[in-house]
């Protein structure tokens, strides 16, 4: 029995369903394909031809020295599934570490960083050379392992230490032959997402490598999966690592929300007790029909993984902005004059949204561009509904990016199923004000500076501060737009200040 996924929660024929009913056809044309030529390597030539050519002048190069090169992994799974396969493994057995290192450095500059774990880097070519390997586990979290380099271990004993099906396959391309011990192509068919063996529970980051896998690639889990991630501990791990896994989730899952849903299902949103507050906090059923703040979390991160752009960092501040947006709920919901309220739920998630992030990311610039769209989430909604001028735009564009703050607020607008998506007025209304103002990804900056005080003949001094401040307060309200306009607007705050220092 498969652990129960968000599909039945969709209306209409699910993404997830379409997904996977791409992906089975896709595997089934590569992974079954009776030639060679028109199966992997043409997935492989199709999507990073001159390093799949690389590749096999490599597997050459090592079987000329008596080893077997097996492209394994990430490289395999995508290419199976016809994403596009930017860096590739191979895994080599035959050849001690010594021997590996001699032969690659006839023809290669090689990285050693990762020597110690049997991993050699071929500088300037994005392609990892490793050998099979043991690891013990002898203490807490992914780093308390004895890893010792096998050459001879066999093939299924080398997939054995892979964590789930789908990246244990292995592909040796120049014998053209499949290894898939433990089925992994029939579970990427199927869209599962199945542990290799019991050693699975000795490195806990895998947890949350499989939130991110079951967002990427929209996968069910299986039962028995579910159940050894329940039984794990977090051991510590460190924030880069956890960091990683979560970038994964938002910058690359197709569904988020199903990485979420596999957390809670594994009970392991006890790790992230301000995204665990979310389940069973009630929301007002005729906006948010969709159920409570940890549905409606799910669903504004799958709207927001649709309006993906291509600016990597602009996708993290904004991802994190939508997981963010409604953490002060729980804390300020209550139930008033029979409907479902969260007064002032913005600015009280800017506590949770710190408390958060620090659990997943070391970044300070992160929290410091996603804490002001959690605080003003709802602000398009309330400016566009209280019609206002310019110079409310123009202060709301000192406290955040106002092209951030329309994408959180956009995902937030849709993901409210059955609610129908569609571009929300106000968003489209501040975005065009802003522009408008060029404000768009910017704040507004004061045209007038101390120097043009010196140029009024005044001699510096504490009130410059006050002068320059009320000078700014009037721009904002959009009394004048150049340094020419600006300076009757200063040389009246300054008569001002001149009069009230004579009094």
């Amino acid at each position: 029995m498969r652990w129960l996924t968000l599909a039945a929660l969709r209306s209409g024929p699910t993404a997830q369903q379409s997904i996977k009913a791409e992906q089975s056809e896709r595997i089934f044309r590569r992974a079954k394909c009776a030639s060679y030529d028109e199966g992997m390597e043409l997935a492989f030539r199709t999507t990073a031809p001159e390093t799949f050519n690389e590749v096999l002048d490599i597997a050459r190069l090592l079987r000329s020295a008596g080893g077997r090169a097996h492209l394994v992994g990430g490289c395999v799974r995508d290419a199976l599934i016809g994403r596009p396969t930017n860096d590739f493994d191979l895994e080599v057995f035959g050849l001690d570490p010594g021997a590996l290192r001699r032969v690659l450095e006839q023809r290669y500059q090689l990285d050693l960083v990762g020597m110690a774990f049997g991993v050699l880097k071929l500088r300037g070519h994005p392609i990892d050379v490793a050998l099979p390997r043991r690891e013990s586990k002898r203490g807490l979290g992914h780093r308390g392992f004895e890893i010792a380099s096998v050459p001879d271990l066999t093939e299924h004993e080398a997939a054995a230490r892979r964590d789930f099906t789908i990246n244990a396959i292995a592909f040796d391309p120049l014998e053209e032959r499949w290894i898939d011990p433990f089925n992994g192509i029939s579970d990427l068919e199927q869209g599962l997402l199945r542990h290799t063996t019991e050693h699975f529970t000795e490195d806990p980051l895998r947890v949350l490598r499989g939130a991110q896998l079951v967002a990427r690639f929209s996968l069910d889990v299986d039962a028995r999966t579910v159940a050894v991630c329940r039984s794990m501990e977090m051991e510590g791990l460190a924030v880069d690592r956890i960091d990683g896994e979560w970038r994964k989730l938002l910058l690359q899952g197709q569904r988020p929300g199903l990485g979420l849903e596999f957390l809670r299902s594994a009970q392991w949103l006890r790790y992230f007790p301000e995204i665990e507050a979310l389940i069973g906090c009630e929301q007002d059923p005729e906006w948010h029909p969709e159920g409570d703040v940890f549905q409606h979390t799910m669903e504004v991160l799958d709207a927001f993984a649709d309006q993906r752009t291509d600016d990597r960092w602009e996708n993290l501040v904004v991802g994190f902005g939508c997981l963010c947006h409604d953490l002060g709920k729980p804390s300020t919901t209550v139930f008033v004059d029979g409907r479902w309220r969260s007064p002032c739920h913005e600015p009280e998630g800017a506590g949770p949204t710190r408390d958060l992030l620090a659990r997943i990311s070391r970044e300070t610039r992160l929290v410091d561009a996603v804490i002001p769209l959690v605080e003003h989430h709802l602000k398009p909604r309330q400016l566009f509904d209280a019609k206002v001028s310019d110079a409310a735009v123009r202060r709301l564009a000192r406290k955040v990016r106002i092209d951030r703050l329309v994408r959180v607020a956009q995902a937030d607008w849709d993901g409210r199923p059955p609610k129908p998506r569609g571009a929300d007025p106000a968003c489209e209304w501040l975005l065009e004000r802003a522009s408008c103002l060029e404000l768009e990804a910017k704040a507004p900056q004061p045209l007038m500076q101390g120097r043009h005080l010196l140029e009024e003949g005044l001699a510096p001094g504490p009130y410059f501060g006050r002068v320059l401040a009320g000078c700014f307060e009037r721009q904002l309200d959009g009394e004048f737009d150049s340094v020419e306009t600006g300076r009757e607007v200063l040389r009246g705050l300054i008569q001002a200040h001149l009069r009230s220092e004579a009094n």
